[in-house]
């Protein structure tokens, strides 16, 4: 599939319709489901629909924007109106949103075409995708392994070419993981920088939109699109947006003007060697490119594990009270009394992984545990922030492996959870600190399953990010290799 300026080249020189470009994502997702499932829903009618209206913008002689006809997935935790919302859960099985989320609204007015909502963890909650209350998602690289978590359809469907890019969610790692892990792009923004209204939430001091992509170009095309201030959400940045492709040049020169830091901590035991190898020649590449590249620390980058499953969880437990079978979703049909409905329609409502990180959450939120855990955690973050911003006056971008392994085996780590959760070591102090990061492919190990390199900026420098990332794919060819599955 062609990138978003070759398609939006080739609509208005009149060699293919939006129509023809829709059909063909459509025709590639009814090829592939049945070994993918990326997909809960595909929305075949409204594409096609949205795919005339741009096709008769261009023969009334109308102007269109980049984004305009390009097939776009979503991950269905974002509201679409009219649209089955259902987070991969069965409590919102039957949900159908009476508004549309923010950015789900913007991509609508760009021309943009919504071929389906994507496959997720259960409300974003989970590191592989295999706890969908409806169907596992499969890697594209390798169908027996996982595609990262939580966003797992959102890049399963953009590395199968099922569209040309989508959104993801990411709250701990939710976009770089299953990126890294489907040898895709993408990128969490700034804390803030997209509008949260619409998105289903999880842990809402946490939780960010982002672009999955198969090149940097596309995802900076996408985010410039999506990002800006909304005054329906209270945590949207009131920002200029800068227009992302400018920063995208094919080297770092002049030499030695951008400096790079490696975080130190993240190398060393609990690093495959395989992605330790591939971080490692990349890294040597960006200083060929023209980085300045120096190692620095943050001592306390690995506490942010343990303290983001101490707050995620928090907020996730109040954030899902509403789902109690009163006020709209799924409610158990048995029940003597009021109560007894409460309890039986959030046991059997829920999955496992749900209820584990509400019982969490509920506990170190308790009575007499909030200052031993909550608080402390919270104070931990601080610190965690306060070594970004220490390292961040020594170097413009940092840089670590996305996931100290690649894609595993499905079923491999779902029976123990502490195992599962290590996955999103390197992502998760990005949240906790609000930072914007972008994980682009590096490499692949010898089952050739994809290996990315995780770029980390100061916040509201998505533009450097861009520029250090188009650098290095510009210089290698991990963004044209294409699964056996497609080729």
């Amino acid at each position: 599939m062609a990138s978003i300026r070759e398609l939006h080249q080739q609509l208005i020189d009149k060699k293919r319709s939006a129509v023809e470009i829709t059909q063909e994502a459509l025709n590639r997702i009814q090829q592939l489901e049945p070994k993918v499932h990326s997909f809960l829903h595909v929305t075949q009618e409204q594409a096609l629909q949205q795919a005339r209206k741009v096709d008769a913008k261009i023969a009334a002689g109308e102007e269109i924007g980049l984004l305009a006809g390009i097939p776009i997935g979503i991950k269905d935790n974002m509201c679409t109106k009219g649209i089955r919302t259902t987070c991969a859960s069965k409590f919102l099985e039957n949900f159908i949103p009476p508004y549309e989320s923010t950015v789900t609204q913007k991509l609508a007015d760009a021309g943009a075409v919504m071929v389906g909502k994507t496959n997720l963890d259960e409300f974003a909650m989970g590191s592989s995708t295999e706890n969908s209350a409806y169907h596992v998602t499969a890697n594209p690289w390798d169908l027996s392994r996982v595609p990262g978590g939580s966003s797992g359809g959102s890049a399963a469907a953009v590395a199968a070419q099922e569209c040309t890019v989508s959104l993801g969610s990411d709250t701990g790692g939710s976009i770089r993981l299953p990126a890294s892990f489907c040898g895709v792009v993408g990128m969490k923004p700034t804390y803030g920088l997209v509008s949260r209204y619409g998105l289903v939430a999880f842990a809402s001091s946490l939780d960010q939109i982002g672009p999955f992509s198969r090149t940097v170009e596309d995802a900076a095309i996408l985010l410039n699109e999506i990002a800006g201030y909304d005054p329906k959400d209270s945590t949207s940045l009131k920002v200029s947006i800068p227009k992302y492709t400018d920063s995208l040049k094919p080297d770092l020169k002049p030499r030695g003007k951008l400096r790079i830091g490696i975080i130190k901590e993240t190398f060393g035991e609990g690093l495959d060697s395989q992605v330790e190898e591939a971080v490692t020649k990349a890294i040597d590449l960006l200083q060929e490119l023209g980085a300045e590249i120096h190692i620095v620390s943050c001592p306390r980058f690995r506490y942010g594990l343990p303290s983001y499953y101490i707050i995620a969880p928090s907020e996730a437990s109040a954030n899902l009270a509403r789902y109690d079978g009163v006020k709209y979703g799924y409610r158990a049909e048995e029940a003597d009394n009021l109560l007894s409905m409460y309890t039986r329609t959030r046991s059997t409502g829920f999955g496992a992984e749900v209820k584990r990180r509400i019982m969490i959450g509920t506990y170190v939120l308790s009575a007499g545990y909030y200052d031993a855990y909550y608080l402390k955690a919270q104070k931990v973050r601080t610190l965690i922030k306060e070594d970004f911003d220490k390292a961040f006056k020594q170097v413009d971008v940092l840089a670590c492996p996305t996931a100290p392994i690649a894609a595993f085996k499905a079923g491999e780590k779902s029976q123990d959870p502490l195992n599962m959760y290590l996955t999103d070591l390197m992502t998760i102090p990005v949240n906790l600190a609000g930072l914007p990061g972008i994980s682009i492919p590096c490499g692949f190990n010898d089952e050739g399953i994809p290996i990315g390199l995780q770029l980390i900026g100061k916040v509201l420098r998505e533009d450097q990010l861009f520029q250090v990332a188009y650098a290095y794919e510009q210089a290698t060819n991990w963004h044209l290799r294409t699964p056996s599955l497609i080729s």
